[in-house]
């Protein structure tokens, strides 16, 4: 997966291949002590996304649940 410079820019399924993209690298040991604090701070990063973007998900989706039963 390219990185975008922008976490905030890429999809959620972006942000999975990223982070197993970064697994797969670290468990085959493709990555070099210089790369491994910047390759964890990322997977950080797009963890903190993905965590981001369920939450909201779930929101909304409660929120569209909620005003359903509502109406009933």
């Amino acid at each position: 997966m390219a990185k975008k410079s922008n976490t905030e820019d890429i999809t959620y399924a972006e942000a999975v291949a990223g982070i197993e993209e970064i697994l797969a690298r670290l468990r085959g040991e493709e990555i070099g002590v210089d790369e491994l604090a910047r390759e964890v701070t990322r997977a950080t990063e797009l963890i903190a996304l993905c965590k981001r973007r369920l939450y909201d998900a779930e929101t909304a989706v409660t929120e569209l649940l909620d005003r359903q039963e509502e109406q009933k």
